[in-house]
């Protein structure tokens, strides 16, 4: 199973990083990794489980807005979730001209997501059309739940036509899967956006509804780190610890890619999935081969639709928002 531990019990300090980039940690501590507890973390367990990654795992059910408010509290290192949160908490750090506190290092899944679009199992909502200006189900304020409405709303074309700067949505924050799930049977939401797969189970027991789909128009799952563990010259000046756990998390999604049998009995035993979803999902998902840097394209197209969408300032840029490149990450080798 996963190492993890709960946020009240993280660690505090790293010499070595101190040394470094002096930061506050202490000398015994291993680096905080924060994860979406579902399927797209199996290269994770894989990594902790077979190949040493020097690393506690704490799982963060309620998403990537949690992990920002995380980082920024220092309560974790590393975070390993959606293009869309990362890119959009950088965004308005930016706008507010603030230091966001992380940065983009890593591509860890190379495919889009499906967000499913869920309301209540008896509501008598049929489909994305009659969203407008209904309750909007979120994890939290940032999270991808939370941009990609405002994505969808764009697609659907109801910003430009908004009268006064209307809002498409009553945004409705219920922190959990399972609280938005019960928000929309008991009408304190009418609709929310939740990964396909992790809401399949849910149509299958006839607890919530799908009526609609949408796709992010980008690379679905990033990794970000500390601005303590990145140099601001040099990208070869990263702490040697830090390297070696996008090292191990390379050598778990290598595992995943050999292990496809080992993958979906962990998926359907340890996650909240069945083997038949399982095996489906793995058609559907390429992990990246090395983690190490982001594409550059890859956020500014983010930027560009969250400021389309008017989830982002329109003079906010991708530039600053990585801490490594891809064309960068040969220094690491």
């Amino acid at each position: 199973m996963l190492r993890t531990l709960l946020p009240h019990s993280l660690p505090r300090a790293h010499p070595l990083l101190q040394r470094a980039f002096s930061t506050s940690r202490t000398m015994a501590e291993q680096l905080r990794i924060g994860f979406v507890p579902e399927h797209f973390s199996t290269p994770l367990h894989f990594a902790s489980t077979h190949h040493a990654l020097a690393a506690s795992l704490l799982p963060f059910p309620s998403g990537t807005g949690h992990m920002v408010q995380a980082l920024q509290a220092g309560e974790i290192d590393i975070g390993v979730g959606l293009t869309e949160g990362w890119v959009a908490a950088l965004g308005k750090a930016q706008t507010a001209k603030q230091d966001a506190g992380f940065k983009v290092v890593g591509t860890y899944v190379e495919t889009p997501l499906c967000w499913a679009i869920s309301t209540g199992a008896k509501r008598e909502i049929e489909g994305v059309e009659g969203l407008r200006g209904k309750k909007m189900g979120v994890s939290r304020i940032g999270s991808g739940s939370y941009v990609m409405g405002f994505v969808l709303a764009d697609q659907q074309g109801w910003l430009g036509s908004a009268k006064g700067g209307e809002a498409p949505f009553e945004v409705i924050p219920l922190n959990t899967f399972a609280q938005l799930r019960d928000g929309v049977n008991d009408g304190t939401a009418d609709f929310f956006m939740w990964e396909h797969f992790t809401s399949k189970k849910y149509y299958d027991n006839r607890e919530i509804k799908r009526i609609g789909e949408i796709y992010t128009p980008w690379s679905s799952w990033k990794i970000v780190a500390s601005n303590k563990l990145l140099s601001p010259s040099s990208p070869s000046k990263v702490t040697p610890e830090f390297t070696a756990v996008l090292e191990s998390i390379n050598k778990g999604v290598r595992h995943f890619e050999s292990n496809k049998e080992e993958a979906v009995e962990y998926i359907y035993t340890s996650l909240d999935y069945s083997e038949e979803d399982a095996r489906e999902w793995l058609k559907t998902v390429r992990f990246a081969q090395d983690v190490r840097g982001v594409d550059a394209s890859v956020l500014e197209k983010t930027v560009d639709v969250l400021a389309k969408a008017g989830v982002l300032e329109k003079d906010v840029t991708a530039r600053n928002m990585a801490g490594m490149l891809r064309s960068e990450a040969v220094k690491w080798i």
